[in-house]
């Protein structure tokens, strides 16, 4: 970014955004595809814990996909997933808790407190965070598809996230959740980043991804869209533009903003600077959706 005439002209334009959103709460979610990448990774740590001392309340929501195809291979488990979404065995809901809850969520919470940030780790089944019920069969074009131990939200009881913000610390969720008799679902991060959104009364729904965001053109970042509305997110939809993982994303960008969440953004997370760019500027650095125009 060029140097403004006025050295302070940044410094003022940065102190606008962070009094509009001190003390809003802000979602993100990360993929595991980020998480797996060191470097990354730790770069969005460094961002988020900037975000974290400005007085913006931040919920991270992670996956941990090429974690657990990863293991699943090892063990022998088959990996299948359709729509982006995995079909989940018993066995493999084993593997999702010791990737989820155990290794990838261990190691974000301690890139995070190497960054300073009072991060404290926890799974929808603590008190009750996500009530979810077992996935019915799905309909496709080759039939009906039965998703195993998938959850799908009912309700979210924020009073434990609620509680952290109010305390200082920074939440960090593995997307488990669980019903009253004590079954353990596989969940959707990008799902359970939503509603937690919904729920908590965020200012902002961020992905965190692979691409600097939605693209016109899937593998030419220069044709990058800034804003977007829900409509013309739904018609790169039809015409084939959003691939794998990004259909989960947008159907809870919609769900998101129905909800009532203002704007969802999807940015690059390989990026060091993508995350402070998109939310301190007004250039942006990834895309913004909006459910009725983009300002």
């Amino acid at each position: 970014m060029p140097l403004a005439h006025d050295p302070y002209e940044l410094l003022h334009s940065t102190a606008a955004y962070v009094r509009r959103f001190r003390n809003r709460t802000f979602v993100l979610k990360v993929g595991g595809a980020l998480l797996e990448d060191r470097a990354a990774s730790k770069a969005l740590c460094r961002q988020i814990s900037l975000l974290w001392s400005f007085s913006i309340r931040v919920v991270l929501v992670h996956g941990g996909g090429p974690a657990l195809d990863a293991l699943c291979a090892k063990l022998s488990l088959p990996v299948e997933k359709v729509g982006g979404r995995r079909v989940t065995s018993p066995a493999v809901l084993e593997a999702a808790q010791m990737v989820l809850a155990g290794t990838e969520h261990t190691r974000l919470l301690a890139d995070l407190r190497a960054c300073g940030v009072p991060a404290v780790g926890l799974s929808g089944i603590d008190a009750g965070l996500l009530r979810a019920t077992k996935r019915p069969p799905v309909a496709t074009a080759s039939g009906p598809v039965d998703f195993g131990l998938v959850g799908d939200v009912e309700s979210v009881d924020p009073a434990v996230i609620e509680r952290l913000l109010e305390g200082g610390f920074l939440p960090v969720v593995a997307p488990l959740s669980g019903d009253d008799e004590g079954q353990v679902f596989n969940t959707n991060a990008d799902t359970v980043a939503a509603e937690l959104a919904i729920a908590l009364g965020a200012e902002k729904l961020v992905f965190l991804l692979d691409a600097p965001g939605v693209l016109r053109e899937a593998t030419k970042p220069e044709t990058l869209i800034p804003h977007l509305t829900v409509a013309e997110l739904d018609a790169l939809e039809a015409a084939g533009a959003l691939q794998g993982g990004m259909a989960p994303k947008a159907a809870s960008i919609r769900r998101a903003l129905k909800g009532g969440v203002p704007a969802a953004h999807l940015v690059g997370g390989r990026s060091a600077e993508a995350l402070l760019t998109e939310i301190f500027t007004n250039e942006g650095s990834g895309t913004m959706v909006e459910a009725g125009g983009a300002s």
